[in-house]
């Protein structure tokens, strides 16, 4: 089935189909072809700063190896937390990612978890691993967020602007949404929320590359990473009409808040230590 998208105060429209192409019975997903994409250009970025920075690419294939399942595994499993009566009738939904819902905090904190327990056994610097994985999963998600463009989801509220987008499925949601009493009109645009935490995704991945060998200390642009990303999440999360709940709060809005508040200390924490310590540019790079 072809769907469509819009953006009609701009009189644009696509027509689109989840799914890119069949290998046999099989189907393949855009969905799943672009988070493919932003991983792949992640592990390059991640492996050229390594190498730069003198640390053995092989670190960061093991992170790959071990990370890379784990993170996904957590960004679903805290999905499913938050969302288990949508997928209570039929559990066996859970594995289906290709149809979207996937927690990047999940991924993000099993991630880090994994790196930690890594570099612990390795010996590896923790800091600098979390400066280069930093900038890494910034372009994963910049361009893993374009999946939701193909699924029409992690949209916003209505909106008047010139780029306000809609669709069939964005529709079919919203008028869903209208008969449980939410204050969407249907027959208006959304808020394109994709694409906002994409662009700001963007303008971070070149704020850090072309600060990193300025930075004062090791895990300066992992807490950068995680005070920018939590303060734009913040006021995106506001806009979106999906977010996960805990009671009235938004999960995601009280996560990005921790995020800003822990990535705030730590920052004065680490400017005002006497000793700080750099890794600076390899001298066979």
């Amino acid at each position: 089935m072809t769907d469509y998208i819009s953006f009609p105060n701009l009189g644009l429209r696509f027509n689109t189909d989840p799914v890119a192409f069949s290998v046999g019975s099989h189907e393949i997903y855009w969905y799943g072809i672009i988070i493919a994409l932003g991983f792949v250009l992640a592990i390059i970025n991640a492996l050229i700063l390594a190498k730069k920075y003198g640390m053995s690419q092989d670190t960061i294939i093991d992170m790959v190896i071990y990370g890379a399942p784990s993170a996904i595994i957590g960004a679903r499993v805290y999905y499913v937390i938050f969302e288990w009566e949508s997928y209570a009738a039929n559990p066996i939904d859970v594995f289906k990612i290709w149809n979207g819902g996937l927690a990047i905090y999940g991924g993000i904190l099993t991630a880090i978890a994994v790196a930690i327990i890594y570099c612990r056994i390795k010996k590896e610097n923790l800091a600098l691993l979390c400066d280069i994985g930093a900038i890494s999963l910034l372009i994963g998600q910049s361009v893993g967020r374009w999946g939701n463009f193909f699924n029409q989801e992690a949209f916003g509220t209505n909106t008047t602007l010139p780029w306000g987008m809609t669709g069939n499925i964005i529709e079919a949601e919203l008028s869903s949404l209208a008969l449980g009493g939410a204050a969407v009109n249907p027959d208006l645009p959304v808020h394109p929320t994709f694409l906002y935490e994409s662009l700001w995704n963007l303008l971070f991945i070149v704020v850090f590359w072309i600060f990193f060998s300025k930075r004062k200390f090791d895990g300066q642009i992992f807490i950068s990473y995680l005070i920018s990303y939590g303060s734009g999440r913040f006021f995106i999360e506001s806009l979106r009409t999906d977010s996960l709940y805990l009671g009235p709060v938004r999960v995601s809005q009280l996560v990005a808040v921790c995020c800003v508040t822990v990535g705030t200390a730590l920052m004065i924490y680490n400017l005002k230590k006497p000793q700080k310590k750099l890794t600076k540019i390899s001298k066979n790079y």
